[in-house]
Order: C-alpha cells, then structure tokens, then sequence
C-alpha cells in the first residue's frame, strides 16, 4: 500500500498571506506614524502667537515651544524640524498659531518667516518714557533701546531734530509693521510718514503763519491738552497765534503743569506759575522747547487751519463742560475767570 506525501502546499501558502498581510500591516503602520508626523495635528490652543527674538537659534525656539506647550509632542516637531531643515533657516517674528496645524504646516510658516504684521498704535501720550513704553509693548525692542535712540543728539539730529523736539516726529495713528522691526528701523520708519504727513501745502501754511512744521506740532501739543473737544481746537489754536504775533506770554495752563511734573493737578494756582522751567509759558515768552503731549493729527491740523478772531484769554466753562469762554480783553477774561474760580470752590476742587 502506497504512503501519501504531507500536503505542504497550503501550509506554505497560508504563510506567505500571513507574510503579506503582516509586510501590508506594517507599512500602514509605517504610513501612519509617517503621516502623523508630518501632516498630523499637532498644534495646541495654549498660545495665539509663537514669538522668535532676533539672533534666536532653534535650540531658542525649541525650548519656547516646550516650555509654553506650543506642540502635543514635541519629539515629533524636533524630528519634522531637523528632516526640514528647519534648524538652519530660523527667522525672528511673531507668528500666528492655529490650533491643530501640522509639524509641516507649522515649519514651513517659520522657514518661510510668513508672520503677522503688527497693527501699531500710539496717541495722546505725554511722556517719552511712556511713549518708549508703548512701543515695547508692541514691538520686539525694549523701552531702554527706544529711550536711548530718543535722547542721542546725534542719532535724532540726522532726521532734523534736537533731543527736545524730536516727540514731534511721531505722528498717532496706526502703522502696520512687523514685530521684529528694530529700534532704528521703527525710528526710520516714522520719519517717513512724518515726510510723507508734512506736505508741501501743510509746509506753506505753517510758513503762512511763521511757523516751522517742528513749531506747529508744538504749539498743537499745548491746543490739544487744552482742547477736551476737537471741534475747539482751531479757535484755542487761532488765540495762542494771537498772542505769538504780539509778544505775548503764552501763560498755557497745560505748560505749567507739564514743568511741575505733577500731572494730578487740576487747578494751577498762583504758587505753580513760578515753577522754573523753559516749558512754562507763564515765565518763558515764545513757544516751549518740545511738545508738552504728543500732538494729534487733529491739533496739528487745527493750527495750520486756525479760526481767524482777535481772543487773546480763555478761561473753561464754569459748566464744566469742557468748552471754554473766549475773551478779547483782560476785563472780560476775569470776568470769565472769576465765574469758573467760584464753581470750582463750590466742588471743593483747591488743587
């Protein structure tokens, strides 16, 4: 009787199924974790923007991203950044974060140095070193390298400025710029739309009225520390260019305050008028040296297009509304001033 041979064929084939579908298996596998590492989200909500200072190397941006949980799983970023090349191509900015970008996505933004501009915004600020304050708020320069481009001599004087009068230079409004833009090119930057603001007409009428395009900002920062109502600026403009044309004491309330230094004062009384400063007008004949607020556009523009009258004194509303009573001789300012001295004594405001 003849002994059957085993039946390997279909051991081995099963074999070489179960060899394929591991071998399909794994490349899945391989696929996915190579998909998830590249395409995968991976990006947190944890912060809106990913700051990178200038000279920042990846070790920097690393460490910022694992420090403030920018990204799940880091490993995966520093793998991405180094198969990218990402850590030879940092760029300083500020970039938006989406939450649940890809390492890709997220890299190739960085390489590429695709950041947000910023909206830049400034106004109505007194003080440089509010102004210097306000712009590191924004911007990656801090206030010390702001401040000390404002007080070099040399640095202003290029742009056609002293160290007192160079505040006039910076005009409030809004400037897109990036975030990285350095001190001197933010500087740069604004000198340019200061150019570009003072217009050859805007030039005539300053000169129309003896003024140079410094003066006029100026004299505007004392029109609007007066002014609570823009529509009054160009009559308080008009009645400070009165008393300039005829030798007058400017006697700026604005001006004394500013000298003091005491910015809580809200009535000037006779004791402040002797404060020694070439900012107060009420000892100091002709304009200040510098602006004693950062001007608006508005003020500026209420001087070179003033209301034409013969007021010489203004003294405030005794309503307290913000406005002022206008007068054209010295009788009828203390009238005027006498009527606001009683309303205030009647609120109990001495100071």
């Amino acid at each position: 009787m003849a002994t059957k041979e085993p039946r390997t064929g279909g051991t081995f084939k099963k074999f070489i199924i179960a060899l394929v579908v591991i071998v399909i298996l794994a490349l899945g596998v391989t696929g996915l974790v190579y998909y998830l590492r590249w395409f995968g989200p991976n990006v947190t909500d944890k912060q809106e923007y990913l700051y990178i200072h200038t000279e920042a190397t990846f070790p920097d941006v690393y460490r910022t991203i694992r420090e403030e949980g920018i990204v799940k799983d880091t490993t995966t970023f520093l793998w991405s950044a180094h198969n990218m090349h990402y850590v030879d191509r940092v760029k300083p900015g500020k970039y938006k974060l989406t939450p649940g970008m890809s390492n890709r996505k997220l890299i190739n933004m960085l390489a590429s140095g695709n950041q947000e501009p910023v909206d830049l915004k400034f106004k109505g600020l007194r003080l440089k070193t509010q102004f210097a304050a306000a712009i590191s708020k924004q911007l990656e320069p801090d206030s010390i390298a702001i401040i000390s481009l404002l007080d070099s001599a040399r640095f202003v004087e290029k742009y056609g400025f002293n160290t007192e009068n160079v505040y006039t230079m910076f005009l409030p409004n809004t400037y897109q710029m990036y975030w990285n833009t350095s001190a001197q090119q933010f500087f740069e930057r604004m000198n340019k739309e200061y150019e570009k603001f003072w217009t050859p007409e805007r030039k005539q009428k300053a000169a129309a009225i003896d003024l140079t395009p410094i003066q006029v900002s100026i004299l505007a920062s004392i029109v609007d520390w007066e002014a609570l109502h823009d529509d009054e600026m160009p009559t308080i403009a008009g009645l400070y260019l009165n008393r300039l044309k005829k030798g007058m004491l400017l006697q700026a309330d604005p001006t004394v305050i500013f000298a003091t230094g005491d910015f809580t004062i809200k009535r000037v009384l006779n004791r402040y008028l002797s404060t020694p400063s070439p900012y107060n007008t009420y000892r100091v004949k002709g304009l200040p040296p510098g602006p004693i607020m950062m001007p608006s556009v508005n003020a500026v523009n209420a001087v070179l297009d003033h209301k034409t009258h013969d007021y010489l004194y203004m003294c405030a509303k005794e309503d307290f509304s913000g406005y002022h009573n206008f007068a054209s001789n010295e009788a009828e300012h203390k009238a005027n001033a006498r009527r606001f001295q009683q309303a205030l004594n009647e609120r109990g405001i001495k100071h």
